[in-house]
């Protein structure tokens, strides 16, 4: 058979998805260009696809898929044309786009090989041809390699990795598992014909588009859609039915084990780099971890001279983005210096900063002397750094405002600077015949944060949960016992609150010269889920400085390093046992987040005789003497637990032999008070209530002591009178137990339930611990669905009333508290409904209504922590 000729061009795109047609759309033009100067010029450039037709990936989304164009604060460089839309009419628009640009598109040829560099590559395909080029841009993504279940039955029929048609399924009970955009999207197309179940391992959804995040939360929220989430929750068994039966699921979820019937499973769990072709192509990756993918430079470029690597295998799969680094990418090649889109934005964020240096120069110098960062492809660290603030601190007071008024100025100038070069691409296009795009107006750019040197950075207590990273001068870490340290560059700080939930211990000072970079909370939950480095950093430094604070202030990080990776963290749910009484113990425990409660056999009862809270240890006397254990321990809600063992602890003592003494007094105090409780069965009785109750998540409950309670509901009144005649407690629910009224009424969670993604963040909570709701509220009901205490309703404006003294001396109006008879006004419909939750009066100098107006003083709001002396134990 006689050998087919090799055609060579200077550019092949490897790869048709939306960056691969960007990168040859853009490679087209150059061509028309040429071509319009010299007629005889030929197509330098060549677009090479597996299958048979363009943006396979999307090709293969489910029909009548909606598809997002985040992130929105980019504008779309690119000759073909992007926007949200439906799946369909996205294909259709770039389908166009391939005839109208004149791309050279050649489907069904399968790459199997590449080899050489710069000038000399050799494209060798499945069919036996080859192409040669001068360079190659490689923008495969990495959709073929669904990651599984990873249980037994998890390839058999019963479970789908792939979802092309939701309409072919009609009145079924379907789970998804995952919590991807590809998973959200899914279970929602499926829902509109049955019942559907997304299985989410997480307590939110940190990875989604916020378009989806809106859409699954809507749904998990409409009582008309049979609809719902399990969060917290991962597959623990599978039970395959036979083709065409029922059957069944089990998941580990915060509160046990559950069982879930279904005819099919759909799982959406991401997918794997193709690391074996990657490497047939010289490409080195960087560790041996099956999920890496290659280290690229500034221009896409990886260790192959002259190979380009563009969206998903780059790191980034969203669209938009894929799609400007396929222009950005021919740019390059074709030796054109351009910087990438979100280069204005990144350069105001950097403007007030004391650098003389440009964006790339700036990002090259924090990822070098970060080490987090440092783990971080390129791609994902721009993205962190456009969602993070930059804050830069300064002792003079003139300089302060003499950097303010300049950073107005320079945001002023960007905006105008990036009008500019819109206008100028758009009246190039026009010359060059090309289409032009609507861009839509830029809003105000975030500029770098001038603060002054030595105020509070955050305060002991406060309950803020952002991560601070260190880039230039010190930081200083106050504990509350006195004692320092000091941060410098390259560290961070904040993850305790950021990874627990507990409020900030010490407070932190930055002095002068200090650039630090706060990133979200959120956008470090997306990061650390996507970047299993980067978490477990985070981690290790959070137990460094965890056993630091509770056994050895005066012991350095770097002295607790070993210690801190033999320790174990572990969740426990709902209920779940942690010891039992009578068993040998060889660890203590320290409470990581959420609460668990000590048990006792008395009297062939269980009795509870203490509960403890996150940063309390407990467990320490089976390291101190008595291996037995006096009492069982068990989770009163989802906790996380540190385990140490006995070798650990002796090594922190012998780092620190002042901190026994301490040890000593903490549990002499703790077996005080279980003695104490053990010997009031009745008092044990109500904390026992208190906790199954849930209390022990909640900062701030409130208590109704029924023996003083005179039935006048004052209470419920001056909470109307104090939040627009609509009173967020029901004192009549309210449950009890003995003498004791735990109404309904918001208990300030530690990790609150309904700020979980919140659609418009409109839920908040101050530096003291009050939980709010602010007017962005939008009324989609998420926070009424995820708290488990049903302190959150929806309501409408109520009208205002009658000023108080006209009901007191005419009778006019409805009189204090809130009016039953009352309907809401045609704007207020109009308007739509909102969350309504306690917010324990934050705003209000002398504090909870509800306790102020109690004429007996049985209304109490207290922290679990005060339950005892609500037992008289103290």
């Amino acid at each position: 058979m006689a050998q087919r000729a090799r055609q060579n061009f200077d550019i092949a795109i490897i790869g048709a998805g939306p960056a691969g047609l960007s990168a040859a759309a853009k490679a087209a033009e150059y061509d028309l260009e040429a071509r319009a100067a010299n007629p005889d010029h030929t197509t330098s450039h060549i677009l090479i696809e597996g299958s048979p037709l363009h943006a396979n990936t999307l090709q293969r989304y489910q029909k009548g898929k909606h598809v997002m164009d985040e992130p929105g604060y980019l504008d779309l460089r690119s000759p073909l044309e992007f926007g949200a839309g439906k799946r369909e009419q996205i294909l259709d628009t770039w389908q166009q786009g391939i005839s109208d640009t004149g791309i050279n598109f050649c489907p069904n040829t399968e790459v199997s090989k590449v080899t050489g560099s710069r000038g000399n590559f050799i494209i060798e395909c499945a069919n036996g041809s080859s192409i040669g080029a001068n360079y190659v841009v490689l923008s495969i993504g990495t959709q073929g390699n669904p990651r599984r279940l990873g249980v037994e039955g998890d390839n058999s029929h019963f479970v789908q990795y792939q979802l092309d048609d939701p309409n072919e399924y009609q009145n079924e009970d379907i789970i998804v598992i995952g919590a991807g955009d590809a998973a959200i999207e899914n279970a929602l197309a499926l829902a509109e014909n049955n019942r559907v179940i997304i299985v989410n391992r997480k307590n939110e959804f940190t990875r989604a588009k916020q378009g989806n995040l809106d859409n699954v939360l809507e749904a998990i929220n409409d009582r008309n859609m049979a609809f719902s989430c399990r969060y917290d929750a991962s597959v623990k068994s599978l039970s395959v039915p036979e083709p065409g039966a029922v059957g069944t699921v089990t998941l580990n979820t915060a509160r046990g084990d559950e069982t879930l019937t279904c005819n099919r499973i759909v799982a959406r769990l991401g997918s794997i780099p193709p690391r074996q072709f990657v490497e047939r192509c010289g490409i080195q990756l960087p560790n041996s971890d099956p999920e890496a993918i290659p280290e690229l430079d500034s221009q896409y470029q990886c260790n192959v001279d002259g190979l380009y690597i563009i969206g998903a295998l780059a790191g980034y799969p969203l669209i938009k983005q894929g799609m400007n680094q396929g222009f950005d990418v021919i740019e390059y090649i074709k030796g054109k210096s351009v910087k990438p889109v979100d280069h204005p934005l990144l350069a105001l964020k950097f403007s007030l900063l004391p650098y003389l240096a440009d964006v790339d120069d700036i990002l090259a110098l924090y990822q070098q002397r970060v080490p987090m960062f440092s783990r971080l492809n390129a791609l994902a660290f721009r993205e962190l750094i456009m969602e993070s603030d930059i804050s830069y601190f300064v002792d003079d007071e003139q300089q302060i405002s003499h950097l303010m008024q300049q950073g107005r100025a320079v945001q002023q100038q960007r905006i105008n600077d990036i009008n500019v070069v819109r206008t100028t691409d758009i009246q190039r296009r026009k010359l060059a015949g090309l289409p032009t795009k609507i861009v839509a107006p830029i809003s105000e750019p975030i500029i770098t944060n001038v603060a002054k040197s030595g105020e509070f950075i955050y305060h002991h207590n406060d309950y803020s949960n952002s991560f601070f990273t260190i880039i230039e001068g010190q930081v200083t870490l106050s504990s509350p016992d006195g004692s320092d340290t000091i941060l410098g560059p390259g560290q961070f700080f904040g993850e305790l609150s950021l990874l627990s939930g507990r409020p900030r211990i010490g407070n932190a000072i930055a002095s002068n010269d200090t650039v630090l970079i706060e990133t979200p909370r959120r956008t470090m939950a997306k990061l650390m889920a996507a970047n299993d480095e980067v978490a477990k950093g985070i981690e290790i430094v959070f137990l460094q400085r965890t056993l630091q604070q509770f056994f050895t202030p005066q012991a350095s990080y770097v002295e607790l390093r070993d210690i801190a990776k033999s320790v174990n963290t572990s969740h426990f749910n709902t209920g779940q046992n942690i010891y039992q009484e009578g068993a040998n113990g060889d660890h203590l425990y320290l409470i990581r987040s959420g609460t668990i409660a000590l048990r006792r056999l008395e009297r062939g009862n269980e009795i509870v005789i203490g509960q403890l809270h996150s940063g309390q240890i407990f467990g320490q006397m089976a390291l101190m003497g008595d291996p037995v254990r006096r009492e069982s321990a068990y989770a009163t809600v989802r906790s996380e637990l540190i385990e140490i063992d006995r070798k650990a602890f002796i090594a922190l003592l012998k780092k620190s032999p002042d901190s026994i003494a301490k040890l000593q007094a903490e549990t002499a105090k703790q077996l005080k008070s279980t003695a104490e409780m053990a010997a009031l069965p009745e008092q044990a009785s109500l904390m026992s209530f208190l906790l199954a109750q849930g209390t022990g998540e909640g900062t701030n409950v409130l208590l109704i002591n029924e023996n003083l309670c005179v039935g006048c509901d004052n209470c419920e009144t001056a909470c109307a009178e104090t939040h627009n005649g609509i009173s967020r407690l029901d004192r009549k629910a309210g449950v009890r137990f003995a003498n004791i009224n735990l109404p309904i009424a918001c208990r300030h969670c530690e990790q609150p339930h309904c700020m979980k993604e919140c659609p418009p963040n409109a839920i908040h909570r101050e530096n003291s611990g009050e939980v709010y709701i602010d007017d962005t509220c939008i009324g989609c009901g998420n926070c009424e669905t995820n708290c488990p205490y049903n302190v959150i309703k929806l309501s409408y404006q109520m009208p205002e009333k009658p000023p108080f003294l006209s009901w007191l001396f005419s009778g006019i109006g409805p009189g204090p508290g809130e009016d039953k008879a009352a309907t809401p006004s045609k704007a207020a419909k109009e308007a739509g409904k909102q969350a309504v939750k306690c917010d324990a009066c934050v705003d209000r100098p002398a504090g909870p209504a509800c306790v102020q107006y109690c004429p007996t003083g049985a209304a109490q709001r207290m922290e679990p922590n005060d339950f005892i002396d609500v037992l008289n134990l103290r």
